[in-house]
């Protein structure tokens, strides 16, 4: 019987967790065991409280509590970690609010048994969100396309999918601290399905997002994807350097115009050396960047998260 493990992360989560449960339950299919695999993101309420008690009363709920909030992706990536510390065949995420529809949970395990690695999902529209927020996750998305290269992101893409054996592991094998899930899935690959449907409200709760977050995640999403904060220095670099030989040329049409010496009378020298030394200065800002860049990336070794308590023992631990 294949083990499905189904990864909920959760911050401040407690009026949202006993409806989940209640809601999943009705799609378990016996041919298959699943596990409820919770992560309390540090919560300050009674979160953990409520997963302790589902876990007493259903062996099927699994929970791992952090000892602070370290961000929902690295809950995610302790959801992963679990699954495969019990061996299980294939995973979802799921958001605990319920707008990730459980409904869809045998499509999702069909196309898995026609040989998917990964079930992704997608939202047909916008529907619940203002004009702003929808400009700005089209520009997202565009702007993301550009400078990563990866056309391949949906619009309105959700984080909500079904990954197996292959795609856990490989997921696993990133070890980035700072994670942008969405990226992940498209570098690792493998078979994969797009599943869309109609845009669900929460079932109760509000939501732990807001405009600096989702900013500050996509900027992540672009660092983590693409060398993006070079693009920067790069551009005003190229102009200067344009500016640079425009004066040069403007100084060779002016000398032969004027028919007077190039040196001496056509160039204007102090801004040349500006323009010049400007040039020079974002190229030298741009390889800063890109050292810095390399040098984090092999300087970090902090772990993602830290694990303050879990209900998770496998058969040889004592």
């Amino acid at each position: 019987m294949k083990k499905i493990s189904v990864i909920v992360p959760c911050y401040n989560e407690h009026e949202t967790i006993e409806i989940f449960y209640n809601e999943i339950i009705k799609y378990f299919d016996d041919k298959y065991d699943y596990k409820i695999i919770f992560v309390n993101d540090g919560s300050k309420d009674n979160s953990l409280d409520i997963m302790r008690e589902l876990g007493n009363k259903d062996s099927r709920v699994l929970y791992v509590g952090f000892s602070r909030n370290f961000g929902k992706e690295a809950a995610m990536y302790a959801g992963l970690e679990a699954a495969q510390r019990i061996h299980s065949d294939a995973a979802l995420f799921m958001d605990v609010d319920l707008q990730d529809p459980p409904e869809l949970l045998p499509e999702m395990l069909g196309y898995y048994e026609e040989g998917y690695n990964l079930i992704m999902t997608k939202q047909k529209d916008r529907k619940g969100q203002g004009l702003f927020g929808k400009m700005c996750s089209l520009g997202f998305y565009k702007v993301y396309a550009f400078v990563t290269k990866d056309k391949g992101m949906a619009k309105g893409s959700r984080d909500f999918c079904l990954m197996d054996k292959k795609v856990i592991n490989a997921f696993l094998q990133i070890k980035d601290n700072e994670r942008f899930t969405k990226g992940i899935f498209h570098y690792v690959g493998f078979k994969t399905k797009m599943i869309e449907f109609e845009y669900k409200e929460r079932v109760a709760g509000t939501t732990k997002w807001n405009f600096r977050k989702l900013l500050k995640y996509a900027f992540l999403g672009m660092r983590e994807f693409s060398r993006f904060y070079e693009y920067i220095p790069k551009i005003f670099a190229w102009i200067f350097a344009l500016i640079t030989l425009f004066d040069i040329g403007y100084g060779i049409g002016y000398a032969i115009y004027n028919d007077v010496n190039f040196f001496t009378e056509a160039m204007n020298w102090t801004n040349l050396r500006i323009d010049f030394g400007l040039t020079l200065l974002f190229i030298g800002i741009f390889y800063v960047i890109r050292l810095l860049y390399d040098v984090r990336s092999h300087a970090q070794k902090r772990p993602i998260y830290i694990e303050e308590e879990s209900n998770i023992v496998l058969d040889d631990e004592d």
